[in-house]
């Protein structure tokens, strides 16, 4: 299940721990101090300040003031929303002569057809609810400011019509991240109003697998009404690779299946201890914080090594992190023993210990992930989103919701800006028929150099 992951990996606590063979010591967060500044491509308006007339003298022997140069000062402005009408003509043409002949000049596909919604429109409703987490019934109270009169069903409508142009573009998604050779996975909650068979209050699930390979930045989401073994088995279908998932149970079925390498998140093992660390006595040290002392020094490696080849990590990782590793095992042995395995840390200790084959794995690759954040960083803008807009009130608008949560992501995963990608597919893909066509709309196909946004 997802949880909020660590801002800073590198570090878990402020306090100075021992453990058996080191002292770690944590250094306090110190806030850098960032200077505003305006990006030289935004348009610039002159306002020149100048003085009156009667002041461009000079006081002492009356000769006319020169310009010598001035002094500079840039504010940032916004022009709220503009509304216009795009008033689509089509020319109609007949013979002069015969008058048998009459023909109409086409007009472009629309993402809905005979809908007032233009691309533009639809982009600026998906990103505001999709990446700002503004709900369909605040939109509809920001159009009335500017007097336009649109209600949340319809928006609402517009969201599902533009989840279902999309899916061509899902569907390569999820083939190109299926190919890769390590993914991550994570699910979450969600609350679908309406499902067959099902009270409203029955909790859904979003899941979400996500590839950082420099072959495929992507991320896709997938509505499920389960969080069952059935639902991580139709979204990783026949994948075969390594996969880094938390201990959910549910992942247990299609690793057997697949026969995937299944990597253990380090993060999660962290959580755990910190939790444990909570129920100590105030001003107490104990064995929650030997474990987090064993588990910085692991996360420091991967700090220090983040920008070395595949090959360099994995050198780093044998060297370096395996010795800590097997110091954290042998005194894992040791401690499981002795703690009760109800308390806290008896809960960490058996999460560790229950994990250890699927932890030390990464230490296999350098190529594999220490743990999970990436799959949680990707869900957050989702969880972030459910905490303004509740529920889904169809599964329509559920899967909907997923495809345009997975279009964005990867857009942003690909250096798109949100609007202006929605904006240009929802302007191309209504007019692609072949393969070809579709498959340029994907993100890292998609060139919006020359995008007006």
């Amino acid at each position: 299940m997802f949880v909020e992951a660590e801002e800073d990996e590198s570090a878990s606590s402020n306090t100075e721990v021992e453990s058996q063979d080191a002292t770690v010591t944590v250094a306090a967060h110190q806030r850098k101090k960032h200077r505003e500044s305006i990006p030289a491509n935004l348009p610039r308006v002159e306002i020149i300040h100048d003085l009156p007339e009667e002041q461009k003298v000079c006081p002492h022997d009356g000769s006319v003031l020169k310009q010598i140069g001035f002094e500079s000062h840039e504010q940032l402005d916004v022009i709220p929303a503009k509304i216009q009408v795009l008033h689509h003509k089509r020319l109609k043409y007949a013979c002069p002569c015969c008058e048998g002949f009459l023909i109409t000049a086409s007009k472009p596909a629309q993402p809905i057809d005979k809908s007032i919604a233009s691309p533009g429109l639809l982009a600026s409703v998906a990103t505001q609810k999709y990446v700002d987490a503004l709900p369909l019934y605040r939109q509809t109270d920001i159009f009335k400011r500017i007097g336009i009169e649109l209600d949340r069903t319809t928006l609402a409508n517009w969201m599902i019509r533009c989840g279902q142009l999309v899916q061509p573009l899902i569907n390569l998604i999820h083939e190109k991240i299926l190919d890769q050779n390590i993914l991550h996975a994570d699910e979450t909650r969600v609350q679908v109003l309406n499902e067959p068979g099902r009270a409203a209050e029955t909790q859904s699930f979003m899941w979400v697998l996500r590839c950082t390979m420099p072959t495929c930045a992507a991320v896709l989401f997938q509505y499920e009404p389960t969080r069952s073994g059935k639902a991580a088995e139709a979204l990783l279908r026949d994948y075969q690779g390594a996969l880094m998932v938390d201990g959910f149970s549910g992942y247990n079925g299609v690793c057997d299946k697949n026969q995937l390498h299944r990597l253990g998140c380090w993060a999660h093992a962290r959580r755990k201890f910190i939790d444990a660390q909570k129920m100590q006595p105030k001003g107490k040290t104990g064995k929650a914080d030997q474990a987090l002392a064993y588990i910085q020094q692991l996360y420091r490696i991967e700090s220090d090594i983040k920008e070395k080849t595949s090959s360099e990590k994995l050198t780093v990782r044998q060297q370096q992190s395996k010795p800590i590793i097997d110091k954290l095992k042998s005194w894992l042995d040791k401690s499981i023993a002795h703690s009760p395995p109800e308390s806290a840390i008896g809960k960490a200790l058996f999460y560790l210990h229950e994990q250890w084959p699927r932890l030390i794995r990464y230490l296999d690759s350098g190529d594999y992930p220490i743990d999970n954040n990436a799959a949680e960083n990707a869900i957050r803008p989702f969880v972030v989103g459910r905490k303004n807009w509740l529920f889904s009130a169809s599964q329509k608008g559920a899967t909907s919701s997923a495809n345009l949560y997975s279009l964005i992501e990867t857009a942003k995963a690909n250096g798109l800006e949100p609007y202006a990608y929605l904006k240009n597919i929802f302007t191309e893909l209504p007019n692609a028929t072949t393969v070809e066509e579709i498959e340029k709309c994907l993100p890292w196909n998609c060139d919006l150099k020359n995008e007006k946004q």
